[in-house]
């Protein structure tokens, strides 16, 4: 199948990102979200997004305008119709995916993929909740998805092969590196990931080391362009702190038991940049 239209559940970070990404490859695009200011907003953050690429010269402004041209902003669902591709990027929220997955099922032409770009969720639970299960896959983009190379492409249990080659292909001509990985908690990069970030918690909550020199020895030890800790204040620690709970829970590992002291900070609302305080002060 060939893609040449792509529909986007979603106008914020991952949304406008994942438009911005196909836009600028040339793939036509339709954004949708609940109400047409969160729509104008994420085109908004494309065309900011499209401006710092041309001071930096990494594009002209041609290449801008001809970007912004194959965005099409919408807070309706029947727009969506044209694509072969639609990718759900809402928040990450089980029952709000069902609910969007089902309305997109019941709109779209039966060869239409649906692609969830949840980072924890079951590919193959989601798929379950649509009449087209070998139609549908996990396409998990990486924020800033604009300058992030790798896409985790997951197989649920009933995803076809057509359907993963289609994606493939079209990771591809987004300029992407794509690996593919089988459903499970966490995937592959997030599995190995933020159970590294877990274990620099218990470092710290054991007074082995500060923080700045946990940081400092994983970048200039491991070549990491950032330190665990610092990336945690990133990613938000009570995301982290979900991940864990996650892993946890379906894994029945201990090996995946939260660090008291992450617990420690979510309680406390120390919850990284966002609020201004986590392992650091902003």
């Amino acid at each position: 199948m060939s893609i040449q239209t792509v529909g986007i559940i979603g106008a914020g970070t991952m949304g406008n990102g994942i438009a911005q990404a196909c836009a600028v490859s040339g793939i036509q695009v339709v954004m949708v979200d609940i109400s047409d200011a969160a729509v104008a907003k994420g085109v908004a953050n494309v065309s900011n997004s499209l401006d710092r690429l041309v001071k930096k010269e990494k594009i002209s402004e041609a290449d801008k305008a001809a970007a912004l041209g194959r965005i099409k902003g919408s807070s309706s669902y029947d727009d969506l119709k044209g694509a072969q591709l639609v990718i759900e990027a809402a928040t990450e929220n089980h029952e709000l995916k069902v609910k969007i997955l089902k309305q997109l099922d019941g709109m779209l032409a039966p060869h239409v993929i649906i692609a969830s770009n949840t980072s924890s969720i079951s590919i193959t639970q989601l798929a379950a909740a649509t009449q087209r299960a070998d139609r549908f896959i996990g396409m998990h983009f990486f924020n800033p998805v604009p300058m992030m190379a790798l896409v985790e492409i997951i197989r649920g249990l009933q995803t076809s092969d057509a359907t993963h080659d289609a994606v493939h292909d079209m990771a591809l001509a987004l300029g992407k590196t794509p690996i593919t990985v089988k459903n499970a908690p966490g995937f592959v990069v997030n599995r190995i990931l933020v159970p590294m970030i877990n274990e620099a918690f218990f470092v710290l909550g054991e007074g082995l080391a500060e923080a700045e020199a946990i940081d400092a020895g994983m970048k200039l030890g491991c070549n990491q362009p950032i330190g665990p800790l610092a990336l945690a204040d990133m990613i938000g620690l009570d995301v982290c702190l979900a991940v864990m709970e996650v892993y946890l829970k379906e894994f029945g590992d201990s090996k995946y038991r939260p660090s008291p002291l992450l617990k420690e900070m979510v309680a406390a609302g120390r919850l990284g940049r966002k609020t201004g305080q986590g392992v650091y002060k902003y």
